[in-house]
Parts: structure tokens; C-alpha cells; sequence
């Protein structure tokens, strides 16, 4: 299994048979993404999901599949992008890759922006680390461990004590640092200072990708 972070929450999952695009957005940089077989969209907002971009990724891969939760289908089918609705706890493959969408709402930004529909999406696949990506809600409650959860580092709907609670409420075996587009780099490195000291008793490994290559993980 490998992770590359693609900018903000953009991640490349890429398995023996199976490489997945999640939320190709504003803030993310998919002009090198060549080969995938699936898209999966969390939510319907700009920086999870820029149809240009996403229309580039299509052109490149006609045969790729769509998954979206219903918010972000509506969005796809004004563009003429056809994609398959996610329901949460509805489990579908893709290649020996188990996929579950998790969750209901967006985290609210404050009472005057109403709540949209997000789902999370946690990836397993037998003899490799179960992988869950959130989008952006931390109130997503997977049934099996998880190995690395994708952290949203900041954005107008969370503060850090949040972040931490989630954090040790799913209990990791790492982090990844995602949703971060918005940050200077003294700001970023002290949320990660902040989710790492305190995500876990002892402290939790914070695997930054930012500005990596295709980076493996491995039970």
C-alpha cells in the first residue's frame, strides 16, 4: 500500500490492484496523476472537489469510476460526469479494496453556512493497513481498527482540541496530515507538534507526506 498527499486532502491510495484518487479539489495539484481506476469524492465543497480538475483526471482515465456522496452527485450530474451515489456503511470493491463510506454531515462552520452531506471513506484490504480518510467531519465512528487516519489539520469547522479528541477517540496506529492548504508553515508545523504530542497517550507518529513521493505503509 502506498499514500502520495497531492495537496490539502487529496490523497493517492494506491494497492496491488486498485490505485483510488480521494478529493481532487482546489487546493490540490492531480496535473500528474496518470493512472487511476476510481475517484471517490467525500463532499461537495471546492477544495474536496474541482470538476475542472477532475474532468483532467477523467480525460486521462475514461475508464475510472466515480463514487460521491449525494451532494457532490448532484454537482457531477449538472457537469455531465456520471458517478455512483455512496451510502454510508455500504461497503463496495474496488480491485480486493474494500470501501466504506462513514458518516452523515460536514462539521458545522458556524450557523450561518447550513450542513451538507459528507462521508468518510475507510479502505481495507486483508494483510495491509486500514487507511481512513474523513473528509471533513471528525464525528465518523469506523467498526474495525484503524492503522492511519488522515487528519484534518485545520479549517474554519475545527479547532485543534477537536482534532485531538478525534484523534484519540480513534486510537491509530499513525496519522496523516491532510487539509492543511490553508496554513503558513509556522502554523502547520505547530498544529502537527499539537496532534503528535497529544493524540495518544505518549504521543502519536505523525507521518507528514507533504511534498513526498509515493510513500509505502505496511502492518
Amino acid at each position: 500500500m502506498k499514500i502520495t498527499h497531492l495537496g490539502h486532502a487529496c490523497l493517492l491510495v494506491e494497492y496491488a490492484d486498485a490505485r483510488m484518487l480521494i478529493d481532487p479539489g482546489s487546493f490540490s495539484d492531480v496535473a500528474a496523476v496518470s493512472v487511476v481506476d476510481a475517484v471517490l469524492i467525500t463532499h461537495q465543497h471546492a477544495d474536496h472537489l474541482d470538476v475542472t480538475k477532475l474532468r483532467g483526471v477523467l480525460e486521462r482515465n475514461p475508464d475510472a469510476s466515480v463514487f460521491a456522496d449525494t451532494g457532490s452527485l448532484r454537482t457531477l450530474q449538472e457537469n455531465d460526469i456520471q458517478a455512483t451515489e455512496n451510502r454510508a456503511g455500504q461497503s463496495f470493491e474496488i480491485g480486493s479494496v474494500r470501501v466504506t463510506p462513514i458518516g452523515q454531515q460536514h462539521a458545522e462552520i458556524h450557523p450561518y453556512v447550513d450542513r451538507i452531506p459528507n462521508l468518510g471513506l475507510m479502505f481495507q484490504v486483508e494483510g495491509e493497513p486500514t487507511l481512513f480518510h474523513p473528509g471533513d467531519a471528525l464525528d465518523g465512528q469506523p467498526l474495525d481498527r484503524i492503522d492511519i487516519l488522515a487528519v484534518p489539520v485545520s479549517a474554519p469547522w475545527g479547532a485543534v482540541k477537536e482534532t485531538i479528541a478525534f484523534v484519540r477517540r480513534i486510537a491509530p496506529r499513525e496519522v496523516v496530515p491532510i487539509h492543511d492548504g490553508t496554513l503558513s508553515e509556522a502554523g502547520r508545523a505547530m498544529y502537527l507538534q499539537h496532534i503528535g504530542d497529544f493524540g495518544l497517550d505518549g504521543g502519536v507518529p505523525v507521518r507528514d507526506l507533504r511534498r513526498e513521493k509515493a510513500t509505502e505503509f505496511t502492518l
